[in-house]
């Protein structure tokens, strides 16, 4: 493996986020990297460089001469990268993952998104879940996501940008035959005694199954147990055909063959989401999808709360979600 120059990006960026943070725990966290690997990074630009930027005690860390001296030229350095980048951006797609086929909230602020950037192209991506999703926009491996930005680890928040979208209401998938399936709504407390699958062992999307555990505190409802990875439509469809289970969904999820969706009411369930996005991502289409979200949620009110709705306390999920 070549050995990184002391312009290396990646050494650079290690020292900016130190230099800003004074705390290595918490750059690291930022950069969603071990803190061992963080301050390898550092000594090895200490070491590329010739001079000691830091100050490290066990109480505090403060940059050197040295190091108040180089931090203005990395962030230069750092910004010259992204300004290099975004000019050849437009000649690659912009990967956006929609969770599923048949959710309409990401589906449709794509499509305007592609109306607002003729010239731009924006690929669909279908990851299932905001955490699987984050992990490849952490690895470059995809740009953005749509889904529960609070209910992510604190560590993937600091590395990714976010955008209010929609409080989503929530509904349930029922087998035709069940006893609730024939009702147009079903209260929340007419699931007491029900286990209802919510994403479980899915790691891609422990997200949504937190939002299911808080959703059914104190109501009797069971989350069902982890099941095996159900990877397509017809093999999640064997899957809840084996089980019986209802399960948690949104109202615009599709009803699989054999089943029916209904809304949940009293309250109404909402589920927060954002559109989400690698931090420091410079691309044309990007811009078309924050314009895109941000009209669509104005026009569609889909921020508006119900007075009888119910959302999520997860570490004030609003403050999160505005913030």
């Amino acid at each position: 493996m070549p050995t990184p120059s002391p312009a290396d990006p990646r050494l650079l960026r290690a020292f900016v986020v130190v230099a800003e943070e004074l705390h290595f725990t918490r750059a690291a966290a930022r950069l969603y990297v071990a803190q061992q690997a963080l301050s390898r990074d550092v000594r090895r630009l200490e070491r590329e460089l010739g001079t000691e930027l830091f100050l490290r005690t066990t109480r505090q860390v403060a940059l050197t001469p040295d190091g108040e001296r180089l931090l203005p030229l990395a962030r230069r350095v750092l910004q010259a990268q992204e300004d290099l980048l975004a000019a050849f951006s437009q000649a690659r797609p912009l990967l956006v993952d929609l969770n599923s086929p048949g959710l309409l909230t990401g589906r449709r602020v794509l499509e305007r998104a592609r109306e607002l950037a003729p010239d731009c192209e924006l690929m669909a991506r279908y990851e299932s879940g905001l955490t699987g999703a984050a992990a490849e926009m952490t690895a470059g491996r995809l740009d953005a996501s749509f889904g529960c930005y609070a209910g992510l680890d604190p560590a993937l928040r600091g590395v990714l940008e976010h955008q209010p979208v929609r409080y989503e209401p929530m509904a349930v998938l029922l087998p035709e035959d069940h006893p609730l399936a024939a009702r147009e709504t079903v209260p929340l407390a007419a699931l007491a005694g029900e286990t209802v699958y919510a994403g479980a062992g899915n790691p891609r999307t422990p997200e949504w199954t937190e939002l299911a555990r808080r959703l059914f505190r104190g109501r009797g409802i069971e989350v069902a147990p982890p099941a095996p990875l159900a990877v397509g439509e017809e093999e999640f469809q064997r899957l809840m055909a084996k089980t019986g289970h209802p399960v948690l969904a949104v109202v615009d999820f599709p009803a699989l063959p054999g089943t029916v969706v209904r809304p949940l009411v009293d309250p109404v369930p909402l589920s927060p989401v954002a559109l989400v996005w690698r931090k420091g991502l410079t691309h044309p289409a990007l811009d078309a999808l924050r314009r895109a979200a941000a009209q669509l949620t104005a026009s569609q009110g889909w921020l508006r709360r119900p007075s009888e709705g119910w959302i999520p306390a997860m570490d004030d999920v609003t403050k999160l979600l505005h913030n």
